[in-house]
């Protein structure tokens, strides 16, 4: 095991597993699985419950309390403990590289450069495992088969050189909040929620198209959510429901500067207003395509002549994953009867892991299985998040017999 550390990047672990009972495997001796997790999180958030806290671990029955606990800091070592079972009970497992970065939650920008760094060290996998998904239910193994794109950066307008009085400039100098209201417009439809770009729109693919249909009917999605007493989701139809969190662009405000908290606020026209944009993107959409479509929309032409940039403008791809191997298919459903009794289950996630993107163009060969559990709930990149313990022991458990089939395919 190792820390890596290229200059200006943040760190990766790398851990390297030569193969195990190597005379009882098929597949040659330099046949590598790639195994994926990270452990950076996002910000702690507000709202913890009272004997909660983000870096406070505390188990209530099967749920254990913390942050990042789901979204990833389990991977590195079910990786481990997958290994480890599997080696106990004499099975053999292939070469195996462990990859734990640690700016995921950032898009990944540096994990480019560490895959370069690294490529030969690790070879040529036949099999990716990524700990980085979700299920939705706890009761089977559930596979994810497609993955949203991300778009983000920074709307800033400027109107104002300072802040001035609002009754003395108000009627006259606009808002630099309503500019970035009419800038918005331009790519999203208020009422709808539709984005309005065709850059950021794809074909939904058919057989995604029937894996929602067939996954809704019996796991209605938007019953999953916290809403408040009497709201809705934007759409109805579970499938859709499926659908539009997994296959449609969608855009998200998680983060606002230049406004002030209400008790310290003035009546005071404010000279800019920022605002952070996520955009989630289709699993096919080309990012960096529809990061310039999105930039030029919002800085063509601005509105009263405002200064508008898009700063710090990134991209992540999506993914969408192969068909499986028969092989593969097999030892899904079987690990997950041995694991949970029922047989595995497949959706698309509506997060983003750059990584499979990436991992998806260098290895297109390769068969990938996304997998994680975080489940019902467990609100990752919110206040309260939790682990399902018994979930990522059955996971873990799954994970040893993939290794297993993968050797012996």
């Amino acid at each position: 095991m190792e820390v890596h550390e290229l200059p200006g990047r943040s760190p990766l672990i790398v851990a390297e597993v030569p193969a195990f009972a190597a005379a009882e495997a098929s597949c040659p001796a330099d046949d590598t699985v790639l195994l994926y997790g990270h452990c950076d999180k996002q910000p702690e958030m507000t709202g913890w419950r009272d004997h909660l806290g983000p870096w406070l671990p505390v188990q209530e029955g099967d749920r254990l309390y913390g942050r990042g606990g789901a979204d990833d800091g389990y991977a590195a070592f079910a990786s481990l403990l997958a290994i480890e079972a599997a080696q106990l009970a004499g099975t053999p497992h292939s070469r195996l590289i462990i990859l734990i970065e640690a700016s995921e939650e950032s898009g990944s920008p540096d994990l480019p450069a560490y895959l370069e760094a690294l490529a030969g060290r690790i070879g040529s996998p036949t099999l990716v495992l990524c700990l980085d998904s979700g299920c939705l239910d706890h009761e089977r193994l559930w596979v994810t088969t497609s993955l949203r794109g991300l778009v983000g950066g920074d709307l800033r307008v400027d109107i104002l050189t300072e802040g001035v009085h609002s009754g003395e400039a108000s009627g006259v100098v606009p808002s630099s909040f309503r500019i970035a209201r009419l800038l918005l417009d331009r790519l999203e439809n208020s009422t709808t929620g539709e984005l309005q770009l065709p850059e950021l729109h794809e074909e939904i693919p058919a057989d995604r198209r029937q894996q929602a249909a067939d996954t809704a009917a019996e796991f209605p999605i938007g019953g999953h959510f916290p809403f408040v007493h009497g709201a809705q989701p934007m759409v109805h139809d579970p499938a859709q429901q499926l659908l539009a969190r997994t296959w449609r662009p969608s855009l998200s405000i998680t983060g606002v500067d230049g406004i002030p908290p209400i008790d310290i606020a003035g009546n005071v026209l404010r000279p800019h207003t920022t605002l952070h944009l996520s955009v989630r993107l289709p699993p096919t959409c080309d990012g960096e395509v529809a990061l310039a479509a999105i930039e030029r929309c919002l800085t063509t032409d601005p509105p009263y002549g405002a200064t508008v940039q898009f700063l710090r403008g990134h991209s992540g791809p999506g993914w969408n994953a192969p068909t499986f191997a028969p092989w593969l298919q097999a030892a899904l459903d079987d690990a997950s009867i041995i694991a949970f009794g029922k047989p595995a289950r497949a959706f698309g996630e509506g997060g983003s892991i750059p990584f499979m993107g990436m991992l998806g163009e260098m290895f297109p060969e390769a068969q990938f299985v996304i997998t994680g559990a975080l489940g019902p709930g467990a609100n990752a990149h919110g206040p309260n998040e939790f682990l399902h313990v018994p979930t990522a022991r059955r996971l873990t458990e799954c994970l040893a017999h993939l290794l297993h089939a993968h050797a012996t395919r």
